[in-house]
């Protein structure tokens, strides 16, 4: 665990991301960090046409608010590269994501983020 100043939560549109904002809160308490929300809708994806992904999306908006952070809702088919160009823009130094119920997937996603900043310290939380 290092002293971080900024760090990013990569959240999906599921109440269940809220453990993962609550976590980064705790980390980030110790050191004054600036906390980051992001989840990066597929373009094709809209969110009026599905009223639970909404209103997931809406109930983390406001723990996000809850935690004093910014959540940042971005249309890109790639998701990685996203993320990637988010985090440095906003000098992002600390990530956290949650674990895949895919394992091989996420470990793939995990490693494409891990190429393209290699500076900044990955967090996987584990689902349980």
């Amino acid at each position: 665990m290092g002293q971080y100043k900024n760090i990013l939560v990569c959240v999906t549109q599921q109440k269940t991301c809220e453990r993962l904002i609550r976590k980064a809160a705790d980390i980030g308490s110790e050191t004054h960090a600036n906390l980051f929300v992001i989840h990066v809708a597929k373009n094709e994806w809209n969110f009026l046409d599905n009223k639970k992904e909404g209103e997931a999306l809406e109930y983390l908006f406001s723990i996000s608010k809850s935690v004093g952070a910014n959540l940042s809702v971005l249309k890109s088919d790639e998701i990685v590269s996203t993320i990637s160009d988010f985090a440095k823009q906003n000098n992002i130094d600390c990530i956290i994501m949650g674990e895949s119920p895919d394992d091989h997937k996420e470990n793939n996603f995990y490693n494409e983020l891990k190429t393209l900043l290699n500076n900044v310290e990955i967090q996987v939380i584990p689902s349980n």
